[in-house]
């Protein structure tokens, strides 16, 4: 016969076990990632494809462009000056000068979207170094404190 009150006593569970758990459950939530089509029609997707989907989806979100584009695709001089933000002009200086690595098809120049990424990454960076550099620099001298003139006539 049971009384009106139950007890309910915590099960000890060691951490390794505590550990197999978490593992599991997260494989499980993983695995139940699927792509349902208009028609009902349902597809299982790799954890890799739904991290990237969900990272892509809150870029979006965040009002980011996005661009996918595959590792080994080639680019035009005119392509990858525009994910550059450069003309075409300055971009083929910097091929002339083994910058970036590129080649040739007949007589026009190509460049592989992984270099060219590479490339915009160690500018990019080497930018934000500068930037850096500069603000610490202007903030030793005091000049983010001082007040800005007032060049109005009174």
């Amino acid at each position: 016969m049971r009384s009106g009150k139950e007890t309910h006593v915590p099960l000890a569970i060691s951490e390794g076990d505590q550990k197999q758990v978490l593992e599991l459950y997260q494989k499980i939530q993983r695995s139940r990632a699927r792509l349902v089509g208009p028609d009902g029609r349902t597809q299982s997707l790799p954890v890799s494809l739904y991290e990237f989907l969900v990272k892509l989806i809150a870029d979006l979100c965040e009002g980011q462009s996005v661009a996918i584009v595959q590792n080994d695709a080639q680019l035009t001089t005119v392509e990858a000056a525009r994910m550059l933000g450069v003309s075409r002009q300055f971009l083929i200086k910097v091929l002339e000068r083994d910058e970036v690595p590129h080649h040739m098809v007949g007589t026009h120049r190509r460049i592989y979207v992984r270099d060219l990424l590479a490339y915009k990454a160690k500018r990019d960076s080497k930018r934000r170094q500068i930037l850096n550099d500069l603000t610490r620099e202007e903030a030793e001298d005091g000049l983010y404190d001082l007040e800005p003139l007032d060049d109005r006539a009174e």
